[in-house]
């Protein structure tokens, strides 16, 4: 699972809300004067965890499906200890070209590595560490928790929201400031509290223990980050109580429960560089400057509890019922404040960001002040909650 970037971005500045990649330099030696190419993948978690790592197992099929000149093949379930010697096995033993390690506890490993394999290439997700052959990606979710959160906001019956989350990281507290953002913003008395696991991104008995804890303070709206279907599970078999999917589509597992949720489409951000490293453009010699991040604008992630269907139609005409006063869009009801807020964080402009004053910490006071915009090392290295929010981070 990614362990969010929790250090400024090094060498390369990101603009806000705007994923982007560039690369330079001489082609050098590319793995393609084979005419074929092979890429490893080393997941922290089983594929079947229907969470982080299958989605980033779908990528890989994705692609693996695509090309014939592409062969992948990976290891699941690695401990972040033991992540060198598994990326030298694929190497040495598997015959890749190209490594992609998929958490955020993979990054010193990776680094390292290339170094020893200095003739091969590596791609890290959610990083900020790079070299000559080291490039890092990864899709950021705090657009769609602000969406789920506007969702959550209007329907809640009770204004008590939770969330389950699995470690305090800047990732999970920038999607959680974001889930609240989008609640207070349609409904001002709505609480959010969390739950925090702190054992594994893939604890479905933590994951159900917390949900149902959530939901005993009298939470009927419930959002996470674990890599299981457990709250689904959790939200299907209780009354009145609905959930927002992660990661993956689970909607199936919560047809009547799940408003929406956030998808990842790893295979788009796969194949844009599986391409160019196959042309080429992408080589061992110039990936130090190579950050994906990508959001709604590069298409990289989805709303939806499953993919095309970005909200559960059972819920479209409560939410179209449902009006809300916005300053700049006048009298509008949340369906279209949520479509309307899809359009414009997909415009080439980022015309509209769930990061924008005024916005205040939990306790009260001023953090941004009216049309003032949180740039993004600022949002990838956050460790504080917004107003709303009812419960604390813990302290490493």
């Amino acid at each position: 699972m990614a362990m969010s970037v929790i250090l400024l971005i090094v060498g390369v500045g990101l603009g806000f809300g705007v994923g982007f990649l560039t690369y330079g330099g001489g082609l050098g030696p590319s793995p393609t004067d084979l005419g074929t190419l092979k890429a490893g993948f080393i997941y922290v978690g089983p594929i079947g965890d229907y969470g982080w790592t299958n989605a980033h197992d779908v990528g890989r099929r994705f692609i693996d499906d695509k090309y014939d000149w592409l062969t992948t093949t990976y290891l699941e379930s690695v401990p972040e200890a033991t992540a060198g010697d598994r990326i030298d096995y694929l190497i040495e033993n598997e015959g890749c070209d190209v490594v992609f390690t998929t958490s955020f506890g993979f990054m010193d490993a990776t680094i390292a590595a290339g170094a020893r394999h200095p003739d091969k290439m590596f791609f890290h997700c959610s990083g900020y560490l790079r070299s000559d052959n080291v490039g890092t990606y990864f899709a950021d979710f705090y657009q769609l928790y602000y969406l789920n959160g506007l969702m959550a906001g209007a329907l809640t019956q009770t204004g008590k929201l939770g969330y389950v989350a699995a470690f305090p990281l800047p990732e999970l507290i920038r999607h959680i400031d974001a889930f609240a953002i989008g609640a207070k913003e349609v409904n001002d008395s709505a609480t959010i509290d969390v739950r925090w696991l702190q054992t594994d991104w893939f604890d479905p008995a933590g994951a159900t223990t917390a949900a149902n804890a959530l939901i005993g303070t009298g939470v009927d709206m419930l959002a996470f980050t674990e890599d299981s279907t457990a709250v689904p599970l959790v939200a299907n078999s209780t009354d009145d109580v609905y959930v927002f999917s992660h990661y993956s589509p689970m909607q199936s597992y919560a047809p009547t429960s799940t408003i929406s949720g956030q998808l990842a489409d790893w295979g788009v951000i796969y194949d844009d560089i599986i391409q160019k490293i196959y042309l080429g453009q992408y080589t061992n010699t110039n990936l130090e400057n190579v950050d994906y991040l990508w959001l709604l604008q590069e298409g990289g992630i989805e709303l939806g509890g499953e993919f095309g269907v970005p909200i559960n139609p059972i819920f479209e005409d409560d939410l179209k019922a449902i009006d809300v006063t916005d300053p700049l869009l006048g009298t509008i009801s949340v369906y279209d404040l949520v479509m309307t807020r899809i359009a414009q964080m997909s415009n080439p402009n980022v015309v509209f960001d769930p990061f924008s004053g005024p916005l205040n910490f939990k306790n009260g006071t001023q953090w941004l002040a009216d049309g003032e915009r949180a740039d993004m090392g600022t949002l990838l290295t956050i460790d504080w909650f917004v107003e709303g929010i009812i419960a604390d981070i813990p302290t490493p």
